[in-house]
């Protein structure tokens, strides 16, 4: 793969409401477009969200919201810049050879020392996904199971006909849009926890939210759930610093009478901090502190029994070896990612679609909450290169995928034309 060209573009989509979470918000998504050549001619095409904030909210903190989205793209630009007139074997030796050089520079264009991989994974998004666009071309692929590399094969066997739809609910989020939700027949919940403030004040407001959205969805069952109640899925995002802060929430959940419906904790603490947590009487889960593959195994060591895998947030490269350690190491793994547009979601689809059903459920599961994030959703879903494919649209609570899904690989392998016409 001998890339001759790269170029960049962005498009900037606004939320709906300020998306709150890490004790923070940002209010809008800038997706980078990202187009490569190699010395055929043949020509590809990338998309990638930023997400500053879940990446590094020292970076977030540091910058305006504009800022620290155009030092995100300023690493995004370097990376292109060092892949042309280079030749590599294939798309996972590109990532492993551009990933160091790359995040030496977003230390310093950052001038942060201690810069988060993550935030350095997040830029390479839509160039990672650009270079499989390319090879998939160069080797006249348009089936995502011929594009999984042979050592990750046996980790993504499963062929899943439903995948859970997981909304993300953040500070805002509106309890009677949760109570619309439910009337969808959502039945699995993302909740935002670690608000703003000390660990006490934050312990206080994340149990009254719980409170009152489990008082929301007392009222609904499921048979999608080994509880037949709806599920929570809590995500702290590293914001908690004690263990002990942690317990509270959970036997705060005990006494309200919701600890049977929590499947997951996410990233409960900040990343810094080494804790035990096998003597937890919940699945927790790691998240934005996974950067390597040797960091699952680290954390597997320390009792965490779940890995997100985020193919539109960290790239499908370090997907592929993420699923394939999560076996390796006996944790479970499944997809999570906020605020992807609809091409983005269909990426993390490929990998949801792969993985096993995830415990507590009648069915895999995958975090998406587009409609919610997005005020021009349905324009969104409309400009999609296959609109009207029934897999991008919820049937009661789940994404259904039939043969036609799998035929077509949720429609990656076509150029995302309405990201791809700014470009001169």
């Amino acid at each position: 793969m001998y890339i001759e060209h790269t170029d960049l573009e962005i498009q900037r989509e606004p939320f709906a409401r300020p998306f709150g979470f890490k004790g923070s918000a940002f209010h809008e998504k800038w997706n980078a477009v990202v187009r490569v050549r190699d010395s055929e001619g043949i020509t590809a095409f990338g998309l990638g969200g930023l997400a500053v904030l879940w990446s590094d909210p020292t970076v977030f903190s540091q910058h305006s919201e504009v800022g620290g989205n155009l030092l995100q793209l300023s690493v995004l630009e370097y990376a292109l810049q060092w892949i042309k007139n280079r030749d590599f074997t294939d798309p996972l030796a590109l990532f492993n050879e551009v990933l160091p050089p790359t995040h030496d520079y977003a230390k310093s264009v950052t001038q942060l020392p201690s810069l988060r991989l993550t935030f350095t994974l997040n830029a390479l998004v839509s160039l990672d996904n650009a270079i499989w666009m390319l090879y998939a071309k160069q080797n006249k692929i348009t089936d995502f199971d011929k594009l999984i590399p042979d050592f990750c094969l046996p980790s993504l066997s499963s062929r899943q006909n439903r995948i859970a739809i997981v909304p993300a609910i953040g500070y805002t989020f509106p309890l009677s849009q949760i109570k619309e939700l439910l009337e969808q027949r959502i039945f699995v919940l993302k909740i935002k926890i670690g608000q703003p403030g000390n660990e006490k004040d934050m312990l206080a407001k994340d149990s009254e939210r719980l409170k009152q959205i489990h008082h929301v969805c007392q009222n609904y069952g499921t048979n999608m759930t080994d509880s037949s109640k709806i599920a929570y899925y809590l995500d702290a995002n590293g914001r908690y610093q004690t263990k002990d802060g942690i317990l509270r929430l959970i036997d705060y959940a005990e006494r309200i009478g919701c600890i049977d419906q929590i499947i997951l904790i996410e990233e409960p603490y900040a990343e810094h901090l080494i804790v035990d947590v096998s003597d937890l009487p919940v699945c927790l889960a790691v998240d934005e502190s996974l950067h390597t593959i040797k960091d699952i195994q680290h954390k597997a060591e320390q009792g965490y029994q779940a890995v997100a895998i985020k193919p539109a947030g960290k790239t499908l490269s370090l997907a592929f070896q993420m699923a394939n350690a999560s076996v390796e190491n006996a944790v479970i793994p499944f997809v999570a990612d906020n605020a992807c547009v609809p091409i983005l979601v269909e990426w993390n689809k490929n990998i949801s679609a792969r993985l096993p059903i995830f415990p507590g459920l009648k069915t895999g599961m995958m975090e998406s909450n587009g409609p919610q994030n997005y005020a021009m959703w349905p324009q969104l879903i409309s400009d999609y290169p296959l609109s009207d494919a029934h897999w991008l649209m919820p049937t009661s609570g789940t994404f259904q995928l039939n043969q036609s899904y799998y035929h077509h690989s949720g429609g990656i392998f076509v150029d995302p034309l309405p990201y791809i016409s700014s470009f001169r």
